[in-house]
């Protein structure tokens, strides 16, 4: 079994350093090609060899072959191994296939020549997901849609344990949104207790997070937060479950007003009969009690009639 790559950082050195290293180079070698250049000219000039000013053959041939390596071993390979990193920026190093570190540090940095570089960013980043058509767990068609934050934090990992791990993060979200929406109700009756994805949205919230983060683990990716932006019934049931919402909330409202009215109708009666302000029989108090609750839980406003007494002739 492969092991897992993890970060690590890679060697480095400052490049405007090394950049000063390769001009002095440049100039020292480029210096003495021209001294020799003139004084090979000079010795031309008066008839004479070149070996005579030199030492022989062999000694042009060195001088040559150390000028051409001055220049084609030390100085131009070099220039590929200067590179920039950006705040909130990471750059991998990989020579001849290995993984040889990462340089997280913002600047301008000088390494190997020949390992390959490449950039990946450490912002925070939003993935929107698209509005998804499921059902929930009583069988419901639901849209529901979510908004994740995230960010790399093991840039050895995004780099090499999937092959795009942008993507990845994509697809796995989508994923987890629909298996917590199979989990959980869209909605139920607040005496029952079973938490559903309308009723708790901060431990659905955290439950997507947490799903999230089990999943992107391995690309080296850490969900910061996970939270659902879109969530309704589907259009073919919206328009039923509107009218049993309505349904629901009308029959809320009905009972809490038939609680209030009971309760005040059992105040008056009491006070009545403390005070002793008035002696009513059974017959009169069935009378008041259904005048009270009428006037109560009307809908409209309630025409009182005035009793003035009985007319004998």
């Amino acid at each position: 079994m492969e092991q897992k790559i993890k970060e690590f950082p890679a060697f480095k050195v400052n490049g405007f350093v090394v950049l000063a290293v390769v001009v002095a180079l440049t100039l020292v070698a480029g210096w003495y090609l021209w001294s020799t250049v003139q004084g090979l000219e000079a010795l031309l000039a008066r008839g004479l060899k070149v070996t005579d000013f030199i030492g022989g053959e062999d000694s042009v041939a060195e001088l040559v072959a150390w000028l051409a390596a001055t220049l084609f071993v030390v100085v131009i390979p070099s220039l590929s191994g200067f590179f920039s990193v950006e705040p909130n920026q990471a750059v991998v190093l990989v020579l001849f296939g290995k993984y040889m570190g990462t340089v997280r540090e913002s600047g301008f940095w000088w390494t190997n020549p020949f390992a390959s570089k490449q950039k990946i960013s450490l912002r925070v980043r939003n993935f929107n997901s698209k509005i998804i058509k499921v059902n929930d767990a009583e069988g419901s068609p639901i849209e529901i849609a979510a908004v994740v934050v995230w960010q790399v934090f093991d840039s050895a990992k995004s780099r090499f344990a999937v092959d795009d791990y942008e993507e990845f993060v994509a697809i796995q979200s989508e994923t987890a949104i629909r298996s917590l929406a199979i989990r959980y109700p869209y909605d139920t009756p607040d005496e029952t207790g079973t938490p559903s994805l309308r009723g708790i949205p901060d431990e659905i919230a955290q439950a997507l997070q947490k799903e999230l983060q089990a999943r992107l683990e391995v690309t080296g990716v850490e969900v910061i937060e996970a939270r659902l932006s879109h969530l309704a019934y589907a259009p073919e049931i919206a328009q039923m479950m509107l009218r049993r919402q309505q349904a629901k909330a009308l029959i809320d409202a009905r009972r809490q007003i038939v609680e209030g009215a009971v309760g005040m109708v059992n105040e008056a009666l009491n006070r009545l009969s403390q005070e002793q302000m008035v002696d009513l029989d059974d017959e009169r108090k069935a009378s008041m009690i259904n005048n009270l609750l009428v006037v109560l839980t009307s809908e409209q406003t309630a025409q009182p009639v005035i009793n003035t007494g009985t007319l004998y002739n």
